[in-house]
């Protein structure tokens, strides 16, 4: 039935006094859940009045009436259904089990699960199990191995959203240790540190031939991050035509799902493990691999459906911040729009997405090429006159931007200097741009 309540789901009419408790039940729960307040338990649309507000009150009982500290696991977000307003609170599976009420301590009558479609509490024995389960090793326990940090760029991010970092930052953001001294997470995002995050493009379909070994770590792993987002923007290359009604675009690699999956490899990656993700580039795919496998026993199937159980909730609290991440446990689901279940690649320590490049669907022959031409030559028609040799070069820029003069010559027979020649004139009425160096570089078509 349409809005029944599940393991993972529960409904709520109002926000009620026992709403935490259904939270730590998800926190608690391997596979986290949703929590609708706006549904009642038969599954009937009664909207909530003033979303603003309720929206504020959850996000303040959660964050102060639960232990340990829950930032970074939980999202609220508005839905409309039926033509009514509710709230959907997502619950992602903790990291530090057991979570209890603050005011019950970790007890029975403080800790909750789980089971079917109800919350139940746990038992002494249940609870002390679960708490020898709990991971040690949390970044936010290990120790910074520098304590002269700068945040400098973390700063920056911040304030690039409109929010300012005040002098309590660090301890706001869960960057020190119980013992007040920098944690690991902070040293992944200060302006220096002695983490690599390789980029690394080989010549063909393996690693015998090795092109290039970029480094784009030792900084603020935001910073990191989109230097690395940047650089895979330009290597997507933009399949184009000019048709009579515009320019037609496709990417090799759907955009939406390569930023989500070097985001998920940046949050997820266990960074207590002597490895850090990698970005491998192929000619005829790319390969993101991140460190650690599936987080907390998460089955593959939990996986690919979507079910959150983050591995380092603080980092993705900060990337959340900085606009990185729109809503947890998206990324898994954003990426499944675009490609199947095959792009990814499940080991025992390492965890990798896999996504082949798309075919030109634009790939001209001999037969079609002249309608191409003239199709440019309708779009420039009454501003610019192009010779046949500079609309066949267009054509080639069009179609592949990271084309080199050599391979414009093996496609069209002319001369270097006719080449050469037909580029700085489309260059001089603007209709092409160099962007990077000769080796690493793109072309942009401006018209």
């Amino acid at each position: 039935m349409r809005n029944t309540e599940t393991n993972r789901i529960e409904n709520k009419e109002q926000l009620n006094e026992d709403f935490e408790q259904e939270v730590t039940a998800f926190l608690n729960y391997k596979e986290g859940g949703i929590i609708y307040v706006g549904i009642n338990k038969n599954g009937q649309i009664v909207g909530v009045e003033n979303n603003d507000l309720t929206q504020l009150q959850i996000k303040d009982r959660i964050k102060n009436n639960i232990q340990p500290s829950t930032l970074g696991l939980f999202d609220v977000t508005v839905e409309t259904i039926d033509n009514k307003e509710v709230i959907k609170v997502i619950i992602s599976s903790g990291t530090e089990k057991p979570y209890y009420l603050r005011k019950k301590g970790r007890t029975p009558e403080g800790c909750y699960i789980r089971i079917g479609s109800s919350k139940e509490r746990m038992t002494e024995r249940m609870i002390e199990e679960m708490f020898a389960r709990r991971i040690k090793n949390s970044l936010k326990e290990i120790e910074s191995p520098r304590q002269d940090l700068t945040f400098r760029q973390l700063k920056i991010h911040y304030e690039g959203n409109g929010m300012i970092l005040n002098d309590n930052f660090a301890r706001n953001l869960n960057l020190l240790t119980d013992e007040g001294k920098y944690n690991y997470n902070a040293y992944l995002l200060a302006d220096e540190n002695n983490i690599s995050i390789k980029l690394v493009k080989y010549l063909g379909t393996s690693k015998m031939e090795l092109i290039e070994n970029q480094e784009y770590g030792y900084c603020c792993l935001i910073t990191a991050t989109q230097r690395i987002l940047d650089r895979l923007t330009a290597e997507n290359t933009v399949y184009a035509k000019i048709e009579y009604n515009g320019r037609k675009e496709v990417k090799m690699i759907d955009s939406k799902a390569l930023k989500e999956a070097v985001i998920n490899a940046m949050v997820h990656s266990d960074y207590t493990l002597t490895t850090t993700p990698i970005i491998e580039l192929y000619s005829d795919r790319i390969e993101i691999t991140s460190g650690g496998g599936l987080p907390q026993g998460l089955s593959q199937e939990e996986f690919l459906e979507g079910v959150t159980a983050p591995r380092n909730k603080e980092l993705i609290r900060v990337f959340k911040d900085v606009d990185l991440i729109e809503n947890i446990g998206s990324g898994v689901l954003r990426i499944l729009d675009a490609y199947d279940k095959s792009c990814f690649k499940f080991m025992e320590h390492f965890l990798r997405v896999s996504f082949k490049y798309k075919e030109n669907p634009f790939e001209y022959d001999s037969k079609n090429k002249v309608s191409t031409d003239d199709t440019i030559n309708d779009t420039l028609n009454g501003t610019i006159n192009l010779t046949k040799n500079e609309q066949q070069i267009l054509n080639l820029i069009i179609n592949n931007n990271q084309i080199t003069r050599e391979e414009i010559v093996n496609k069209t027979n002319l001369s270097d200097r006719t080449i050469s020649r037909a580029i700085k004139h489309l260059q001089e009425v603007n209709i092409i741009l160099r962007e990077g160096s000769k080796k690493a570089g793109y072309w942009k078509v401006l018209k």
